[in-house]
């Protein structure tokens, strides 16, 4: 994060709360890409998130597409048109908070940056690691919730903040051009990464290929589903709500269960320095997969469930191909602790896939296990 003074964040936070009224603010969360604080009031607490706009060059449809969202789920949450195990739960969506001033959703601070606020989820924690099975069903559960209340809701209601987002053929050529041009001495683990795309990249569209057949539809997606975007209740361990909104778009579901696969089944988490121990567990896959399919098996096709498992491999090797590339180009897009950290992630994800690779038959049988029949 950009060194800022707390007297600068209370000032930019009393933009949304009142002059006067906020008494602390203090970094909150380890996302790699935007700057993310809580924020103490005297009307409680909320979150103050500053957009990295070299990320979201269109930080305005980023704000759009949250109003939509929240319009859209405030209204099924409030008829009652919902899966009932919403009616067993609480389920909030972070919601906009507006300038005191004018009344955006956002506000551009002395130096240029885009701010916006965000109500906070009380009582609520997120984990890195999945600690067991049961873990993982809610995660899967999590999710499943949140694609049953946004799977009426028409895509073309919503921007596409991030064109090319999760399109891994894009992020190939990307890294091809990042190959060429990067000034990145060889070294073993360099060369590892490039051998490990090099035997895989053939297979790299499988589904863009899929997409453009026709065998999967868009719909609307959170886009980065990872474990720790997912709030457990503190005292029932229940998922309750979906943070990091930002990359909600028209896409494909499978780039959000393969990415929620990808980053709950890895016990040693995305940060782990024992490479080799790397691997893909079924037993939390088989946990996940169970609450998942159970909420939204309902609206997805028999075709649509059955690349669930080509999903789960894909996207591991997608983000280990952008931790890569983002290293080659000197990290630019995630954030990174120490020289080679991207370089170090890259390599676990590699690994994941490989593991998921060598188990797609047994994955493939959990799917098939879980699934229920396709809406009529």
């Amino acid at each position: 994060m950009p060194a800022r003074s707390q007297d600068d964040l209370i000032a930019i936070a009393e933009v949304f709360q009142g002059e006067g009224c906020v008494q602390m603010v203090q970094p909150l969360g380890n996302g790699n890409v935007n700057d993310t604080y809580l924020v103490q009031s005297t009307s409680g607490s909320t979150v103050l998130q500053c957009l990295n706009t070299r990320v979201f060059q269109q930080p305005e449809l980023v704000l759009q597409n949250l109003e939509v969202l929240g319009s859209h789920i405030d209204q099924k949450l409030s008829s009652g048109a919902t899966h009932p195990l919403l009616q067993q739960r609480r389920w909030q969506l972070p919601s906009l908070l507006r300038t005191k001033t004018n009344g955006q959703s956002w506000h551009r601070c002395s130096a240029g940056h885009v701010w916006r606020s965000i109500s906070f989820v009380p009582d609520c924690t997120c984990v890195n690691v999945v600690e067991g099975a049961e873990q993982a069903r809610e995660l899967g559960i999590g999710l499943g919730l949140f694609h049953q209340l946004i799977s009426d809701l028409p895509p073309a209601a919503l921007a596409d903040t991030l064109e090319g987002f999760h399109i891994t053929p894009s992020y190939l050529e990307a890294y091809h051009r990042a190959l060429v041009q990067t000034d990145r001495q060889p070294n073993a683990a360099r060369e590892r990464c490039i051998a490990f795309i090099r035997e895989r990249e053939a297979s790299c569209d499988v589904l863009e290929r899929a997409k453009q057949r026709g065998d999967l539809p868009m719909r609307p997606i959170h886009g980065d589903p990872k474990i720790n975007n997912v709030l457990l209740d503190c005292r029932s361990g229940q998922a309750v709500a979906l943070i990091d909104l930002d990359t909600v778009k028209p896409g494909l579901v499978h780039y959000d269960i393969g990415d929620c696969l990808r980053s709950c089944c890895n016990r040693l988490g995305e940060e782990t320095d024992q490479l080799e121990a790397v691997q893909f567990d079924l037993d939390l896959a088989d946990a996940l997969l169970e609450g998942y399919l159970g909420v939204a098996g309902s609206f997805l096709s028999e075709v649509e469930r059955g690349y669930i498992p080509e999903a789960a491999r894909l996207i591991s090797f997608e983000l280990g191909l952008r931790f890569f590339c983002d290293h080659l180009q000197g990290d630019t897009y995630f954030k990174a602790d120490y020289p080679d950290h991207n370089l170090q992630r890259a390599l676990v994800q590699f690994q994941l896939s490989a593991s998921i690779e060598n188990q797609l038959p047994q994955l493939r049988a959990l799917v098939e296990r879980h699934a229920a029949p396709a809406a009529v």
